[in-house]
């Protein structure tokens, strides 16, 4: 009997970490890591592309991930990804709108400890993202401390604790039980509705803000004259933004005029954000504000640098916003 074939891609991270004079840095190799788990029941080939912490991990590193995983998706049954953890669930939302259709699991892993160290977490982590490769079930996720999750919708919540990753405004698609790795169908999309296409041009002249009483909205013009293209912002609560003294509102609204596509989310990790609920979300929507409605800032960020990098322009990313490409939203 044929066994299935899995590729590893290694770019470094944690879990690759060796101590030196500087610091932990990535030091060992995909090979290095797979020889601390044993006899595998999988054919499985590595690949090193990479050997950076996850921290200078770059959109130009993404995009090399999601060709080398594009080209060979077709010759394996499941691709696992190791990974750094810091920056992990950039690259899982990234890679899940760059790949979009993947006919394959794409699993995406990393740990808190380096896999040389005594209790690290690093084997069951591997053990894990390689029976998840081995399902069948097609996407972008990223599995960690027995769970499986959509890579639109992880999020790193703790910096030591094992359990660093949850699935925010979505359960796991998986977990580890005394049955095995147990799927919850209802919650996949295993679907394909086309064929995979690489879409890995990006738009990195985007920000990331997080308002704060006494923010001064004029800093957004600066931005915007030194090149910035879209910008997603954490509002209060459900996305609110002020209006007196300090006019965000009216700032947004005549960057939305000049054609700047002005995301709004919450700066609560859990729940939606909804502009339609108070004063100070309603003022900002009549702008043209766009709702990120329930997705992490991780995902609104990289879909908005993905959807600019599409060549979209305001009416068209308003309109992508507005749909659920690869599970990242809930849209009632």
């Amino acid at each position: 009997m044929t066994q299935p074939k899995l590729l590893l891609l290694s770019t470094g991270g944690t879990i690759a970490s060796v101590a030196s004079d500087s610091g932990l840095a990535p030091g060992a190799n995909g090979a290095e890591l797979v020889r601390t788990l044993g006899e595998m029941p999988f054919d499985l080939t590595i690949k090193d592309i990479l050997h950076l912490d996850s921290s200078n991990i770059q959109p130009e590193d993404w995009q090399l991930i999601a060709k080398t995983v594009y080209e060979e998706r077709l010759h394996y049954d499941g691709i696992v990804i190791t990974h750094g953890t810091d920056t992990m669930a950039y690259t899982a939302s990234m890679l899940s709108f760059m790949l979009q259709q993947i006919e394959i699991p794409v699993i995406i892993t990393g740990s808190q400890v380096p896999i040389n160290v005594v209790l690290s977490d690093a084997q069951d982590n591997l053990r894990l993202a390689f029976s998840a490769a081995l399902t069948k079930h097609p996407g972008v996720f990223v599995a960690f401390d027995g769970k499986i999750m959509r890579g639109a919708r992880s999020v790193k919540v703790r910096t030591t604790d094992f359990n660093a990753f949850e699935s925010v405004n979505f359960p796991p698609v998986a977990t580890v039980t005394s049955d095995g790795l147990v799927y919850r169908p209802e919650l996949m999309r295993d679907e394909l509705t086309k064929p995979c296409q690489l879409q890995a041009t990006v738009e990195t002249q985007v920000a990331l803000i997080k308002l704060f009483p006494g923010f001064d909205p004029q800093m957004l013009y600066s931005m915007v004259e030194h090149g910035c293209r879209g910008i997603v912002i954490e509002g209060y609560g459900l996305g609110g933004m002020n209006f007196i003294r300090r006019n965000l509102v009216a700032v947004v609204g005549d960057l939305i005029a000049q054609g700047i596509p002005v995301v709004a989310t919450s700066q609560c990790l859990y729940e939606r954000s909804d502009l339609t609920k108070y004063e100070v979300g309603r003022e900002a929507l009549l702008k043209g504000a766009i709702s990120a409605h329930d997705m992490t800032s991780e995902s609104a960020i990289t879909k908005l640098m993905w959807a600019l990098g599409q060549g979209m322009d305001l009416a068209a990313v308003k309109q992508v916003f507005e749909q659920d490409l690869v599970g990242e939203v809930t849209l009632n």
